[in-house]
């Protein structure tokens, strides 16, 4: 029996008293960060704050999945923007048959999500390196095309999506958005921190250090990259789902957007790939600077916000400002 059978399978693998205490600290921190969020944002007055809030939080989920594959395991997904995209449109599908409330097609974009990538990563997990990131860039670019050609959804000219102005208990819409997809943050990094102190995360780690010898020692790779790429495929799904109600005009350019590729993959590099609390770092740090150049520059820096820091973090901080955080920590012991 190998040493991963009998030390990382799941009858081993439970957190350790002290990880659950800090969760629970952390879960009572974020309940009070919560409740100061609502009162902030209600305190400015305007959907806007809410709307701008509900960006950043959907970058803190699609950084925290691509980094359950890219980060955890070392296989760098560019199809993220794909991912999003089937999110996105099960929902404007959802819309235009059954009209299920948001909170009901959420599960199924994450299902439609995640059931692509265990295809993709049935298909291109034996590839390793630059051959499996161009795999899935060529996942999105044939999703796209699908989409374009698809008029029921809107084809390339995009469709409508109405959504009520208000909600009861919440009010307005854009607070509901934004508590729909506090939550769904929220579920991402609780996931994340499960599966990174989990014999999948061990296993993981062991295959992003060197898969050879992981193979060598008993750990099944392919298994656990394909539930890493199941799991990160649906939590990219559940960001898109709400998506067409937030901008209420979906068109393939604004599914598969750069802007969302770009920035699911700088955001956990910038904060750091190894933990989970890495990618809630860099989503918040990079989604409110562009939410802040988008009020008082252009929205059209973005992109050149996210290019200047990832090259300056590359070239200071290789493991990110959680990283580099660590690393000072470690010096002045």
């Amino acid at each position: 029996m190998s040493a991963y059978s009998t030390a990382a399978r799941p009858g081993g693998s439970r957190a350790p008293t002290g990880g659950w205490r800090r969760l629970a600290v952390a879960l009572a921190i974020g309940a009070a960060l919560v409740a100061a969020t609502f009162a902030g944002l209600d305190w400015l007055g305007t959907d806007y704050a809410y709307l701008a809030a509900y960006t950043v939080l959907q970058f803190v989920v699609l950084a925290t999945a691509w980094n359950i594959l890219g980060g955890y395991a070392g296989y760098v997904n560019f199809g993220s923007a794909g991912f999003f995209a089937i999110g996105v449109y099960t929902s404007v599908l959802v819309y235009k048959t059954l009209q299920l409330p948001i909170l009901l097609t959420i599960p199924l974009a994450a299902a439609a999500a995640g059931l692509v990538g265990l295809g993709m990563g049935y298909l291109t997990l034996r590839l390793r390196g630059v051959f499996f990131s161009i795999a899935t860039l060529a996942l999105a670019v044939v999703l796209h095309t699908l989409v374009v050609n698809w008029e029921f959804v809107g084809g390339a000219r995009g469709v409508y999506v109405l959504r009520p102005q208000s909600v009861p208990v919440f009010g307005s819409y854009a607070r509901y958005l934004f508590a729909v997809m506090l939550g769904l943050a929220i579920g991402s990094v609780v996931i994340a921190w499960l599966v990174e102190r989990s014999w999948l995360g061990r296993g993981l780690a062991a295959i992003r250090d060197d898969e050879i010898a992981a193979e060598c020692a008993g750990v099944p790779s392919l298994r656990l990259k394909l539930m890493a790429t199941v799991i990160s495929g649906a939590l990219m799904g559940v960001a898109g789902a709400p998506f067409p109600y937030f901008i209420t005009y979906v068109d393939p350019n604004t599914a598969f957007s750069l802007s969302i590729a770009v920035n699911t993959i700088a955001m956990p590099l910038i904060g750091g790939t190894t933990t989970w609390l890495g990618p809630v770092v860099g989503a918040v740090l990079i989604g409110s600077l562009q939410q802040f150049a988008t009020v008082t520059i252009s929205s059209a820096a973005n992109l050149l916000i996210v290019g200047v820091l990832l090259v300056f973090f590359i070239s200071v901080a290789p493991n990110g400002i959680v990283g580099l955080v660590s690393r000072l920590r470690e010096r002045r012991r």
